[in-house]
């Protein structure tokens, strides 16, 4: 289960890569824009914003996010909940965006040619995807997960489901007949508070390892987790630094 709040908690650091992301798209009057993996729908409301004249639609599979996005409705902004694999247009759309969430959807690029037939001539499609599967970060979580004492139950629940590369992108979308615009940027993120690594892993890669442990059983696994991190990622007295690598693909349908 999603947690809105402990999600939000790094909302300037997290919303940043989105921002980017859009401001690449060249489409000037959309009529239908959708946002896959749309969470809390915050981003999704600024879509709205920036093409006046378009109907956006958010799609999510939480219950949790998408009860925080209710409240964000309007006569040209909606959300419903489903699986981004799932998801079909009843018509064709301008402008697909995908932010932080194909990371979580297992051979996630064999749904590119999906996208792509389902925009109009010359519509625009727009992913981000974090780059960071090697990180400290996930290689302690992964390590620890596959120990003794948590293999039986979190075993798989340390693996995440890797990104591609910037060129891949590029030669999975212009197979399609698109053109690309694809890069990635590394953040050096500055963190404050105590353990602030962990907390932000709270809001992403520890969700599967919540669903599986009990209250109890999740203070131990944090209280290990938090020692491996704080030697991965040692507090400075100006914060503690998280390198984020993000990957963007931008590309254009044929016309």
């Amino acid at each position: 289960m999603w947690d809105p709040e402990v999600y939000g908690r790094f909302a300037d650091q997290r919303n940043r890569p989105f921002h980017e992301l859009v401001v690449r798209i060249g489409a000037t009057a959309p009529a239908a824009v959708v946002d896959l993996g749309c969470g809390d729908g915050a981003l999704t409301a600024t879509l709205a914003e920036r093409w006046p004249s378009a109907t956006v639609l958010g799609v999510d599979s939480s219950e949790e996010m998408l009860a925080e996005a209710a409240a964000r409705k309007s006569d040209r902004l909606s959300f419903v909940q489903g699986s981004i694999q799932d998801w079909r247009p009843s018509a064709p759309v301008d402008v697909i965006v995908s932010n932080a969430a194909l990371q979580w959807v297992q051979g996630h690029v064999s749904l590119l040619p999906q996208f792509v037939s389902a925009l109009t001539p010359g519509g625009w499609l727009a992913i981000q995807v974090p780059g960071n599967f090697e990180a400290p970060s996930h290689k302690a979580l992964w390590t620890l997960c596959n120990s003794p004492r948590w293999s039986d139950r979190l075993g798989t629940a340390g693996r995440w489901i890797s990104s591609l590369s910037p060129s891949d992108y590029v030669r999975a979308l212009a197979e399609l007949g698109c053109t690309v615009d694809a890069w990635e940027t590394t953040y050096a993120q500055v963190l404050q508070g105590v353990d602030p690594v962990l907390t932000w892993m709270r809001g992403t890669a520890l969700r599967p390892v919540y669903a599986r442990l009990s209250e109890s059983d999740v203070a131990e696994f944090e209280a290990e987790l938090g020692a491996m991190l704080r030697e991965a990622y040692p507090p400075q007295p100006y914060g503690t630094v998280l390198p984020f690598r993000r990957i963007f693909a931008v590309a254009q349908a044929p016309a």
